[in-house]
């Protein structure tokens, strides 16, 4: 079927993207929503629900056949799961904090993902009405207002000795990420929001690392990580092994780690430490 084809879902990953992208703006500026905390004291809007509901309805009527996992929905044990060969996996805004906090660092994640891996990554920030997309063996591309073009992760001049960005949350202090950061290199930082966004400045050679520690879900790294494999990055678990999608009961992520230029012997960069270093 010609839906079936990557560039096809690709396409209706975007267009969902945007449309959801369109309705949580709607609900940004007018700041009518309301908040609610989860289980796991993560926070939720009326509008992480309702973009959720946005995107389910575009991928339903479009790709009835594709199953969805969502952030925001009863995604049911791996029994009822494993059979998945092709799935959707979504987090309806990613950065929902930022959102509350009004910092405009917050995104769209939309993720294709085959055979337990992404195949396709699609990111929309909203405010910027910037999208950033991916899949797999075709590279990764950012398109804004300003500029359509393909990205890559910034290239070292000198990877062993080089200047190493890394990337932060704004309301971070950077004592706590440098605990995890070898002693015998240089760094600077780039503040910036929610997950994918620091993974997709990475992507485009803004920052050079993340390390994440604390509670996510698959639906925060797929389609971020289809970016940014596609821009010559990786995104691996705190121990430099691959992440897993849709094969364990849990959905949730190890801690990870987001790596530009792979000329880096990232290894010997980080260091693994608990701590705040969202």
């Amino acid at each position: 079927m010609p839906t079936d084809s990557i560039s096809s879902l690709l396409d209706i990953a975007k267009s969902a993207a945007q449309a959801a992208g369109k309705v949580v703006m709607e609900i940004y500026d007018s700041g009518d929503y309301k908040s609610y905390q989860k289980d796991d004291d993560s926070p939720v809007t009326s509008a992480d629900y309702k973009a959720n509901e946005v995107i389910l309805a575009i991928l339903k009527r479009k790709t009835p056949h594709i199953p969805i996992m969502s952030e925001e929905s009863d995604n049911g044990a791996l029994e009822v799961r494993k059979g998945w060969h092709r799935y959707w996996l979504i987090d309806p805004i990613d950065g929902t904090q930022e959102f509350i906090a009004r910092s405009g660092d917050f995104a769209v994640n939309i993720a294709l993902v085959e055979d337990n891996q992404p195949v396709i990554g699609v990111i929309y920030w909203p405010p910027g009405e910037t999208l950033y997309f991916a899949s797999k063996g075709h590279g990764a591309f950012k398109e804004s207002r300003t500029e359509n073009k393909r990205i890559h992760v910034r290239k070292f001049d000198d990877p062993e000795h080089d200047p190493v960005m890394i990337a932060i949350s704004r309301r971070q202090a950077r004592e706590n990420v440098m605990r995890s950061m070898s002693d015998h290199r240089t760094y600077q930082t780039y503040p910036t929001g929610s997950c994918s966004l620091k993974s997709c400045f990475i992507a485009e050679g803004k920052a050079d690392v993340f390390l994440r520690l604390g509670v996510t879900g698959e639906w925060d790294t797929g389609a971020s990580q289809c970016i940014v494999s596609e821009a010559g990055g990786n995104i691996l678990a705190h121990d430099f092994s691959p992440l897993s999608y849709n094969e364990r009961n849990s959905v949730t992520n190890p801690d990870f780690i987001v790596m530009g230029d792979q000329r880096v012997n990232w290894q010997t960069i980080v260091k693994y430490t608990t701590g705040d270093t969202e």
